[in-house]
């Protein structure tokens, strides 16, 4: 549930640098050609991947530790492990909807 404040702060910043830059060019009087479009979707697709990854790379530590003996206890290597199980849900649930979107886009006719 923490993912949501973050990527709704995320957006936030993104949408104020956005702003901060049509400012600055228009006080410029810069030209089309100047102006620079961030990519806050792709950012925090990045992220979101970034962050999977890394909690399955916990998952996978916690459980060779268990197995090695290394002082990892079962509740931890269960926690970590139910953690990367559920950030791979969402991700593929993530993939589905944007996969559908796209396919009802298509599907539109012009």
């Amino acid at each position: 549930m923490t993912a949501i404040p973050n990527i709704h702060a995320a957006a936030q910043q993104a949408m104020a640098n956005a702003a901060s830059t049509n400012a600055a060019s228009s006080v410029q009087g810069g030209s089309e050609a100047s102006l620079s479009y961030s990519t806050p979707f792709a950012g925090l697709l990045q992220e979101a991947i970034g962050k999977t990854q890394q909690l399955e790379t916990n998952a996978a530590n916690a459980v060779t530790g268990l197995l090695s003996g290394q002082g990892v206890d079962v509740h931890t290597a269960m926690i970590a492990t139910e953690k990367a199980n559920l950030g791979f849900e969402m991700m593929l649930a993530f993939r589905n909807k944007a996969v559908a979107a796209y396919q009802q886009l298509m599907g539109l006719q012009f």
